[in-house]
């Protein structure tokens, strides 16, 4: 029942009329679901300035795609005013270029340039590192289909899923995260699987160095903040010690075996 809870109303002021059959939140949630792994492919979009922006063109590192409608004066903003909060953490502990951003406007009649580059003043969104665009209704509906997105018209506005996806360098369904105000890990650590990697790469220094940002990246609950955790290599520091002195007994121990089997060897080869 609790992740039912992701099904929030965006209304903006309009007209009042017949009221439509509700969003089925569960129905959303599987849907929704369903897209994890699915490969988005290529759509082409329109940027806040107007210009096309082909989605594929995005591809080659993470990209975190912010679903809203430009007039909904509700969940939407909360909703973006949190995401840009967990994007600076994420871009400060995983690098200021390690991922990508794109709010889209699913209202593809009313998410103009215009109304975009509004919304990004009105939420402090750096334009430079965060992209926003929205599309023609057919390629709305194509990209919404891909990613497991549900909305229905309301009055004045939509009902929706509040739904951030994160797809992976490939163009793939990764992660969704509900919520306007989700837990800052549940954010950041799918980012941080993509960005270090769950396996080393290969043995190459900058594989290895980015294991060990995986493993020491943590999140500290008392700061509310991610911080590189040394610990890891301090326990390094002290298994391998305490490796090379159990190697230093073992070889100790053999040596002083030895040398009481070699004398009597050799006294007994003198008899003889």
């Amino acid at each position: 029942m609790k992740r039912l809870a992701i099904l929030l109303l965006c209304l903006v002021a309009g007209p009042l009329g017949a009221a439509p059959a509700p969003l089925d939140a569960a129905a959303a949630l599987a849907v929704s679901e369903e897209a994890i792994g699915r490969e988005v492919g290529a759509h082409r979009l329109r940027d806040h300035a107007g210009r096309p922006l082909d989605l594929a063109a995005l591809r080659g590192r993470p990209l975190v795609i912010s679903l809203v409608f430009t007039r909904c004066a509700s969940v939407c903003p909360t909703a973006t005013d949190r995401l840009r909060e967990a994007v600076t953490e994420a871009r400060r502990v995983l690098g200021s270029t390690s991922f990508e951003v794109l709010t889209f406007g699913f209202d593809a009649r009313r998410d103009t340039p215009a109304a975009l580059t509004a919304f990004a003043d009105a939420h402090e969104l750096d334009i430079s590192g965060w992209r926003l665009a929205s599309a023609d209704p057919d390629t709305t509906a194509r990209l919404l289909a891909k990613l497991g997105f549900s909305y229905r018209a309301a009055a004045g506005g939509f009902e929706h899923v509040t739904q951030t996806t994160i797809l992976d360098a490939g163009g793939r369904v990764y992660r969704h995260v509900y919520g306007e105000d989700f837990p800052l890990p549940v954010f950041v650590e799918p980012l941080k699987e993509l960005v270090f990697g769950l396996a080393p790469r290969s043995l190459a220094p900058q594989d290895l160095w980015a294991r060990i940002r995986f493993l020491c990246t943590v999140y500290s609950p008392s700061m509310g903040a991610y911080r590189f955790d040394y610990g890891i290599f301090f326990g390094i520091a002290i298994g391998g010690a305490s490796l090379l002195l159990t190697i230093g007994l073992v070889i100790r121990l053999w040596w002083t075996n030895r040398r009481p089997r070699a004398a009597a060897a050799a006294a007994g080869g003198a008899e003889g």
